[in-house]
């Protein structure tokens, strides 16, 4: 009886009716219908995370990408500062010039906003580091110290450029009598500064095309996303519900989705980093070019983007579904 009944609990229906047979039927016919609907909806389930999974997996490489080109902009603007705070000048101080004088100019250059950086070369140091460079005695040939005293001076990075150098050389000469001359290696400080600015302007060109080729992937993800709904979106619309309603779910889903896909990549980027900090000289560069708060700024910047792109695309796709006619759904 059990197996007549395909496991359908109708006995007590049964044994009281003589169309037995029929309930037979009916019992078999909802337990089939009950099992496919179950198999249906796990089977929707499924999908439905395998999309999601996809669509965060799909926006976290590209948050990826972006978070690398943020690290080596950063990177690139750490060492850019780093180059120029190595343009400076050389000052040449009087051979008559009294250690009141040299110690007065020590002090007001060291204290000067545009100084990063300062080394005071005295004459016997000077003729020392001659010695151990050359190996000749100046002061056996010659019997006297020809060398004077010199002030190495460093740049901050916003006084780098060659105006900014002359300038200050020119009023230095200007206020104190005991400067002979100042050095300002034109040559160099021209060369520095026209790399630096084409090597800046290849980034900044890269980092476009970049966020543009992005913008356009995650555009597409989310869309597709959506895309797989068009046809829950018009039921909705069937009945009665009003736009703002069936696009809040979706805006909300994708925005969540954006930023679980930001915190995917965060750590991932965090894992790169921490593979290439393995290597010695690897992890040495990363420290000094890669601050702890400008890493942080960078997170925290791929977050805010993954689920502001992720939440303006949504916004629009669904609006788009939202008006389109039932013929145009397929």
């Amino acid at each position: 009886m059990t197996n007549a009944f395909c496991g359908c609990n109708f006995a007590q229906i049964i044994a009281n009716s003589k169309n037995w047979w029929v309930l037979a039927e009916i019992g078999c016919f909802v337990q089939a219908f009950w099992l496919v609907w179950i198999m249906a909806a796990t089977k929707k389930k499924i999908s439905y995370f395998s999309a999601n999974v996809t669509a965060v997996m799909s926006v976290a490489l590209v948050l990826l990408l972006l978070g690398i080109v943020a690290v080596i902009g950063v990177a690139a603007n750490e060492l850019t500062v780093s180059i120029k705070e190595n343009i400076g000048f050389d000052i040449s101080m009087k051979d008559d010039a009294t250690d009141q004088q040299i110690a007065q100019v020590r002090r007001d250059i060291a204290a000067a906003p545009f100084t990063a950086k300062m080394k005071y070369v005295s004459k016997d140091e000077a003729l020392q580091v001659w010695r151990e460079e050359t190996g000749e005695d100046l002061m056996a040939v010659l019997g006297f110290n020809p060398l004077t005293a010199e002030i190495e001076v460093h740049v901050k990075s916003g006084y780098s450029d060659l105006a900014s150098i002359d300038r200050i050389a020119s009023s230095l000469k200007q206020k104190y009598a005991a400067i002979e001359s100042v050095a300002t290696h034109r040559e160099n400080i021209e060369a520095i500064n026209r790399t630096l600015t084409q090597t800046a302007m290849v980034l900044a060109v890269a980092a476009a095309a970049m966020l543009i080729i992005s913008i356009a992937l995650i555009n597409n993800t989310v869309r597709m996303t959506i895309y797989s709904k068009r046809f829950l979106i018009h039921t909705m619309k069937l009945v009665g519900a009003t736009p703002g309603f069936i696009r809040k779910p979706i805006v909300v889903s994708c925005m969540i989705n954006g930023v679980i896909a930001a915190i995917v990549a965060v750590g991932l980027l965090a894992a790169l980093l921490y593979y290439l900090s393995l290597d010695a000289l690897a992890g040495d560069a990363l420290g000094k070019l890669l601050p702890v708060e400008a890493l942080g700024a960078t997170a925290a910047a791929m977050v805010a983007l993954g689920a502001l792109l992720c939440c303006a695309t949504a916004y629009f796709a669904a609006n788009k579904y939202i008006r389109l006619d039932y013929d145009r759904l397929f």
